[in-house]
């Protein structure tokens, strides 16, 4: 793994993404994946994956990747807004995800995520506009 990947898994360490077990697997210009358990952490009630934990995965990728193509010393990415439509539901095992950079600007990005099955089967298709904002 190289370091920039293993930095990137320091991120996760005490945060939401940590709790749900989401892993970054790889990333290079423009775009970023990732995976995440199908399990009792990300079940709904009925024993799906729940559509917010295949949010989580879109925002956390579409974050990240959005964070990579700017200089953090100067400024933050943060989310403006996500949409997600859910096509499939998944019991168990795990769903991928690659976030594609749409739009990189110098005040907002526009990436899109898809969710698949381990079979590539789409799962979510989401979108997400990032705010790109100076440092205070």
């Amino acid at each position: 793994m190289d370091s920039t990947l293993e930095k990137l898994q320091e991120w996760r360490k005490n945060t939401m993404v940590e709790h749900l077990g989401i892993e970054l697997t790889e990333y290079g210009e423009g775009y970023i994946c990732g995976k995440m358990p199908v399990d009792h952490r990300t079940h709904q009630p009925m024993g799906l994956l729940h559509g917010g934990a295949s949010v989580a995965l879109a925002e956390t990728l579409a974050s990240i990747g959005a964070a990579l193509s700017v200089d953090l010393s100067k400024k933050a990415c943060v989310g403006l807004e996500i949409n997600a439509n859910h096509i499939r539901s998944v019991h168990e095992g795990w769903v991928y995800g690659k976030a594609t950079a749409l739009h990189t600007g110098r005040s907002t990005q526009v990436w899109e995520v898809r969710i698949t099955t381990e079979a590539g089967e789409l799962v979510c298709l989401s979108r997400m506009t990032v705010a790109v904002i100076d440092k205070k």
